[in-house]
């Protein structure tokens, strides 16, 4: 590689990776993932991953991975990526406990699945540029979706919030992302009676009337008063 190439492709790769590194950083910080946000990516600055990234520069279009893949057949940057980020969903990936599944996806901690996508927001922001919609995430989704392995609940949930995305946009995405970390479960509300990892309850059950004696119990202070009023009003004279 000539020199002026090496120059051009160095600068240009830091400046997309710091780029793409920034971008996520906000995105995370609306969500309240200050730590994510800080420390997401830091190992494309090692140099198994950034001296690939340099030779297979891509002018900031597309991803240096990707044309890596096709010269050489695999990505060795992306192998050592994938197994140092926890938001990537490959990295969930193990032998399933029952053999004949194979490789299977495990289902991926909220948290991770939240930095995904605004991983995915900032990415598409960084290579499509001016021509980014709220829109691309969910399009590059729709790509690839049929020959990924990922757990079915991760799956439904980044589908969910792509979607949302589509339709209602960051500032909506952002705040229902907010509510689900909260939380700390995939399900934002409690429709149907569901209450996260609790057991379901019928909608329609109908709860026992508290008694008297329960409701002396929760204020404890009440019963020398009530004791009182009851004695005076059964034996005014007394």
């Amino acid at each position: 590689m000539k020199p002026a190439v090496f120059f051009h492709n160095f600068f240009g790769h830091l400046n997309t990776i710091n780029h793409h590194k920034f971008q996520v950083m906000k995105n995370c910080f609306r969500v309240g993932l200050y730590k994510q946000g800080l420390l997401h990516d830091m190992s494309k600055y090692s140099f198994t991953e950034f001296i690939p990234g340099v030779k297979y520069y891509q002018d900031g279009n597309r991803s240096p991975n990707n044309a890596q893949r096709e010269a050489e057949g695999c990505s060795t940057a992306w192998l050592h990526h994938k197994g140092r980020n926890k938001h990537h969903y490959e990295y969930w990936i193990d032998i399933s406990s029952h053999k004949e599944e194979g490789l299977v996806g495990n289902k991926m901690p909220l948290r991770y699945v939240a930095e995904m996508v605004c991983d995915r927001i900032a990415a598409c922001e960084v290579y499509k540029g001016k021509a980014y919609t709220s829109a691309a995430p969910l399009e590059y989704y729709e790509y690839t979706k049929n020959y990924i392995t990922i757990h079915p609940r991760t799956r439904a949930l980044l589908e969910k919030l792509l979607h949302m995305l589509k339709d209602q946009g960051e500032e909506a995405t952002f705040a229902y992302l907010r509510k689900l970390l909260k939380k700390g479960t995939y399900c934002g509300n409690r429709q149907n009676g569901y209450r996260g990892n609790s057991r379901p309850r019928d909608r329609w059950q109908i709860k026992p009337p508290r008694t008297m004696a329960a409701r002396y119990r929760r204020f404890p202070a009440a019963v020398p008063m009530v004791r009182a009023i009851w004695w005076k009003t059964i034996c005014p004279f007394g």
